[in-house]
């Protein structure tokens, strides 16, 4: 059957499943899942080829699903995913899909949160769990998670989960299966890795390959703003007002995140409301319900509470937030765009998150427009333009002539004309949202100074940022001031965590956090005097893995090489994170090892961390 003939109630899925698909808007299934689920449905072992987003999640939690029965005790199913962003996401869809089944315990399970909590929720009896390998692998030792009744075990994107390591623990755990169990695979590529695995462990599987272009994707606009001249609350306002938007989603990455900002938009005068995990269910039925009938315009939500979610009217989707992984994005911008309409999404990335933007580009094959925000003029131009708008449905309202009346007395009584009355009145209208804006722009001020950066590193490229330590802002001894972090090697931090805080956090780039030494109670880095007193502030809070760093001035600076000679003798302290860290200039040195490029310049994502000798960069958290 083709895509178009086939719907969810020609597939063999109980009522429950039917109900919840139902509830949720989805009449037809993906190419991935009308190709899978039969199959699936039968108990037959699979190999699934397809990209994220195509829907392969609901391919594989449906099947296993339709069969689950509630009066076992010892799970069912065990899903693996490489990440544990991505395991707790595929159990959050699981969730809703079995939203309709009463009883049912889905229990994710990943590194860095407590085993103890896992292990109790596992005693308590479970159906399906959810996890990375290596906490999958530690769990079964601790014979706390028995296999005994698996029916079915899914590897959700295979291909990264042994890229990033796992090959040993995912061969082990498919050992310890059940001869009987089905075994599902999904992976986006077939490296030599995976084949192995797919040739010792499955049984003459069912092959499925939809790996084609990612139709959710096609469907969106997408562009990108790099942040810089103002902030993004501040950004988010010009985007809101000059984009020619129905209702949109802005998707932020915590809870505290969409509380924050929904209430800073609800303050200038925008419909919002924030969405996350821990508002109870029924008030985030009303949400739902709210923006579908128009009662609301904006939903600041977090990645999970929206998955699943189908608002027709949702035309635009901004990222706040860079996701962790490009699953998440394509989830995001999976929420515009649908039922044949267009959408558009918007990216707001900092500088050092450039790198994950190609990623995502790379990994959906689309291409990102970069856009610059509209200025003051442009926003206030787009107030005027709603206003009139307003005013123009106001004029035929029959109680006009009763405030027609009071106009006359307060012109009498105020001792003016009609115009200045009139400007009194918008003046008041307006708000914090004005119809028009006095003094420089911060936006122009930002691209004027790009401009003139870019025109010095034309003129003078080693001052400008060359291997000789050039930085935008003069990148002399005298340019830093030297803290001291009260972390270190015995706080578990590695340099990639004080340049991931420092980028986070601050909202530093590269071309503003120097040299960095890494000791065994405390770290040295050299940050910009002219810091602002925003970032400042920031920093006297600024915590890493959950410690206050308590940073203050010091008179350090001896940032010299670790290591040994070049010629490749040891380094004096034998640990890889305790030398010298060199960032743009700093007179410590990482060199390649830290990012690869050959010239000296440090290269960082939060969401990659370095790349060991020998083992490829993980695309996410390694967990276990």
């Amino acid at each position: 059957m083709s895509e178009n003939q086939i719907k969810f109630v020609d597939l063999d899925l109980n009522e429950n499943l039917l109900s919840a698909l139902n509830s949720m808007g989805f009449e037809t299934p993906t190419p991935i899942q009308a190709a899978s689920i039969p199959f699936l449905l039968e108990g037959k072992d699979a190999l699934g080829k397809a990209q994220t987003g195509t829907g392969k999640t609901a391919a594989f939690s449906l099947p296993v699903l339709n069969k689950i029965d509630l009066g076992q005790h010892k799970p069912q199913a065990i899903v693996m995913a490489p990440t544990r962003e991505l395991a707790i996401q595929v159990a959050a869809e699981i969730k809703t899909l079995g939203q309709k089944i009463k009883g049912l315990k889905v229990i994710e399970i990943y590194g860095g949160a407590s085993i103890v909590d896992q292990m109790r929720a596992l005693k308590n009896g479970s159906h399906i769990v959810v996890g990375t390998p290596g906490r999958v692998k530690d769990l079964i030792n601790r014979r706390t998670l028995h296999l005994d009744e698996v029916k079915t075990f899914v590897l959700d994107e295979a291909d990264e989960m042994l890229k990033m390591g796992f090959v040993d623990d995912v061969t082990w755990i498919m050992e310890q299966a059940p001869e009987t169990a089905q075994r599902v695979l999904f992976s986006a590529t077939m490296p030599p890795m995976v084949k192995t695995i797919v040739d010792r462990f499955l049984r003459n599987p069912a092959r499925v390959d939809v790996a084609g272009e990612n139709r959710t994707v096609a469907k969106v606009e997408q562009q990108y703003w790099v942040v810089k001249g103002v902030e993004k609350d501040e950004a988010m306002t010009r985007l809101l007002e000059t984009e020619d938007t129905d209702a949109s989603i802005v998707f932020v990455r915590t809870r505290q995140d969409t509380e924050r900002l929904s209430d800073w938009l609800s303050a200038r005068g925008f419909k919002s409301a924030a969405l996350h995990g821990d508002i109870p269910q029924a008030q985030r039925e009303r949400t739902v319900d709210n923006i579908k009938r128009g009662v609301i315009d904006i939903l600041v939500a977090t990645d999970v509470v929206a998955r699943g979610l189908d608002v027709p009217r949702i035309t635009h989707v901004f990222n706040y937030d860079i996701p962790f992984d490009t699953e998440s994005y394509i989830h995001r911008i999976g929420r515009t765009g649908r039922a044949g309409r267009t959408g558009k999404a918007v990216l707001l990335v900092r500088t050092n998150q450039i790198r994950m933007l190609r990623t995502i580009e790379r990994v959906t094959k689309s291409s990102m427009e970069e856009i610059q925000l509209p200025n003051r003029d442009k926003v206030a131009e787009a107030r005027l333009v709603q206003l009139s708008a307003e005013l123009e449905a106001e004029k035929t309202n029959n109680s006009i002539a009763n405030f027609a009346e009071l106009i006359e007395k307060l012109q009498a009584s105020l001792e003016v004309d009609a115009a200045t009355l009139a400007a009194i009145l918008l003046q008041r209208q307006q708000g914090k949202r004005p119809l028009f804006y006095t003094g420089p722009d911060p936006m122009i001020e930002a691209i004027e100074r790009d401009n003139k950066r870019r025109k010095e590193r034309r003129e003078n490229p080693r001052d400008a940022g060359g291997r000789d330590g050039g930085r935008s802002f003069g990148g002399t001894k005298q340019d830093w001031d030297t803290y001291q972090l009260q972390v270190g090697r015995d706080s578990g931090v590695q340099v990639k965590d004080i340049v991931g805080a420092l980028a986070n956090e601050l909202g530093l780039t590269k071309h503003s956090i120097g040299a960095i030494k890494l000791a065994q109670g405390h770290t040295f880095v050299q940050l910009p005097k002219a810091m602002t007193s925003e970032v400042a502030g920031k920093l006297k809070k600024l915590r890493i893995r959950q410690k206050e760093v308590g940073a203050v001035v010091c008179d350090f600076d001896d940032f010299r090489e670790s290591r040994g000679p070049r010629s490749g003798g040891p380094r004096r302290d034998g640990g890889r994170d305790g030398g010298g860290f060199r960032g743009r200039g700093g007179e410590g040195h990482r060199g390649r090892r830290e990012g690869g490029s050959g010239n000296g310049e440090r290269r960082f994502d939060r969401n990659r961390g370095p790349k060991p000798a020998g083992k490829p960069a993980p695309r996410g958290n390694r967990e276990g």
